[in-house]
């Protein structure tokens, strides 16, 4: 199976990005933690049990956060990565995955990735948990989506 040659979209690069930031379990488990913690002062600070100091640096504990995940590193991590400027041809069949770039190629094993993950606009194909490939759904033509789904279901064990 082949695509056409595909270009990345910067808005949905950064969503994401952002998906892949908030589908990390450290990730996750520290969001839930921040945020009972932000519960908790709010409550303690409703019944006068705290300071509203205590309250004001939790608060903004959970601003920070969000504004990091959300909003900065996604950025950064654009800014940084010239692939995402670049123009890229998969090819995938049975026992590859291939990328093609204006000036070079490169295949890899199926096995050689960890694990796969599906966000509204992009397939993730996972090396490791801070290594991937972003793929963009609309790469593929017509049913092109369904089959690249398919494939990495069936080569790529979760």
């Amino acid at each position: 199976m082949t695509s056409n040659y595909f270009e990345y979209n910067k808005a949905k690069v950064i969503q994401a990005l952002r998906y892949h930031f908030i589908s990390r379990k450290e990730i996750k488990i520290m969001i839930v933690l921040i945020n009972v913690f932000a519960i908790l002062s709010a409550t303690l600070f409703f019944f006068k049990k705290i300071s509203p100091l205590a309250f004001l640096l939790s608060s903004f504990l959970w601003f920070v956060m969000m504004i990091l995940f959300w909003f900065l590193l996604p950025r950064i991590i654009y800014k940084k990565s010239s692939s995402f400027k670049d123009r890229f041809k998969i090819n995938l069949n049975d026992a590859t995955f291939s990328l093609e770039h204006e000036r070079a190629s490169r295949s890899f094993n199926w096995t050689e990735f960890d694990s796969w993950m599906e966000s509204p606009h992009f397939f993730h194909l996972y090396f490791n948990a801070t290594s991937f490939f972003l793929i963009p759904k609309d790469a593929f033509e017509n049913e092109g989506e369904q089959e690249a789904r398919n494939y990495f279901k069936e080569k790529i064990k979760k």
